[in-house]
């Protein structure tokens, strides 16, 4: 029998309440035997609530591992598969950054057509998605939409190079082409006269007439002056006309060909150093005029990279070509678009163009027939691609689509349809 119900059976008439850790008796007799109750019932109260708050935070660990467990499931859940990270194309309407380029591109008005226009439309096609072109001036335009994640992709005669590699995603080659090297034609070469027109129009030469003509007024001017008051003077008291033969003899004094001299002391004096002038400009205008000649002749010599070195060569800026020419060494004048390249070469402002082979070959066939002429092989062999950001999500299926052309003869198709011009 244990303790407390020994102190019970002595003590039949005790009230015993329990309130805030108070006992109250009624029974003073049994005071001396509740002391050790007393201290019996709070020590097994203090274990009590221990044992309670040792349960109740093993109860809340166990709560925080199954909130935990519960977390865990429901992020299971909610994370997609993998496969769902691609965007469906079919979803969305693809932005598509282009660049008039033919045969690639062609705009006539708000309608593109080209080689990259039908294969992008051909893989759209095969990609079940909508799309919308835009097009941009330059191919570096093109490249910093894509780069900014303003457009989905890129597509015209873009170059896959190792350095762009860095910055974007490309798809597989979709035309394999390479540099190569445009100079006038023979014919326009032959054709002296309006090469001789253009020649004397140039700037150089319009700039030597210029001073010209100043130096001959000047020189009228200072021989009237000195010359109006001599006696059996050459030319006459008056202005108008001493003035126009002072002009006549200052001009054919400069070209070596005065048939009559001042009189005065002071008039021959400065006779001889106009004379001294006359002969140093008629050998400096000779040696431009000779210059410019020869340089016409040696046109002629390119006939490949070799001979590009201390010519004139025009091409692109931002192009693959521009970065070639750099790292050849060989001073280019890069200018904003294809089309202005034409123009500099046409123009005799250089010697030869640099640019992709089927744009050139393209050119050469249509627009600029018996005006400009290809030299020399293909170098710098390089491979066009469809431009994307990184990670993009529609890179596999591109691809896929590009492939599925190549295999059942669209690529094909339209590869004849529009680089047929080189069979002519």
């Amino acid at each position: 029998m244990n303790r407390g119900s020994q102190i019970l059976r002595k003590c039949k008439y005790v009230q015993i309440n329990i309130r805030n850790d108070i006992l109250t008796f009624k029974d003073i007799d049994v005071l001396k035997v509740m002391k050790v109750t007393i201290y019996d019932y709070l020590n097994m109260k203090a274990v009590l609530s221990k044992k309670i708050r040792q349960i109740i935070k093993t109860l809340n660990k166990v709560r925080l591992w199954q909130s935990l467990l519960a977390g865990l499931l429901v992020l299971l859940l909610l994370y997609p598969h993998p496969g769902a990270t691609q965007e469906n194309p079919s979803k969305k309407t693809l932005q598509v950054a282009t660049k008039v380029i033919p045969p690639f591109v062609f705009q006539d008005k708000d309608k593109l057509s080209g080689f990259s226009i039908d294969l992008w439309r051909s893989i759209a096609n095969e990609m079940g998605a909508d799309f919308k072109f835009t097009v941009y001036p330059t191919v570096p335009d093109v490249l910093n939409q894509v780069e900014q994640n303003k457009v989905d992709l890129g597509i015209a005669a873009i170059s896959i190079t190792a350095e762009r590699q860095k910055k974007f995603d490309f798809s597989l080659p979709m035309f394999a082409g390479g540099l190569q090297i445009m100079v006038r034609s023979s014919e326009s070469k032959n054709n002296i006269f309006p090469n001789l027109l253009q020649m004397f129009f140039s700037p150089t030469l319009l700039q030597l007439v210029a001073i010209a003509l100043v130096l001959i007024v000047i020189a009228a001017h200072i021989i009237w002056l000195f010359e109006r008051h001599h006696q059996e003077a050459m030319i006459s008291k008056s202005y108008f006309p001493g003035i126009f033969k002072a002009s006549w003899w200052a001009a054919a004094t400069l070209a070596t060909q005065a048939d009559e001299m001042p009189k005065g002391p002071l008039g021959r004096m400065i006779a001889i150093i106009w004379m001294f002038i006359g002969v140093i400009f008629v050998a400096y205008f000779t040696a431009t005029v000779t210059t410019a000649m020869t340089v016409q002749q040696l046109q002629g010599d390119i006939r490949g990279i070799e001979d590009l070195p201390g010519r004139v060569v025009v091409t692109t800026a931002g192009s693959t070509a521009s970065e070639f020419l750099r790292q050849q060494k060989i001073k280019a004048v890069e200018v904003g678009g294809i089309e202005n390249a034409y123009d500099t070469l046409l123009r005799n402002q250089a010697d030869a163009l640099v640019f992709d082979s089927p744009v050139l070959l393209y050119y050469t066939a249509n627009e600029g027939k018996n005006k400009v002429e290809i030299v020399g092989s293909i170098f710098q062999e390089e491979n066009y691609g469809i431009v994307l950001p990184n990670n993009s999500p529609y890179r596999r299926q591109i691809n896929s689509a590009l492939l599925t052309l190549k295999e059942n003869g669209i690529y094909k198709t339209l590869y004849e349809k529009w680089f047929d011009v080189k069979k002519s």
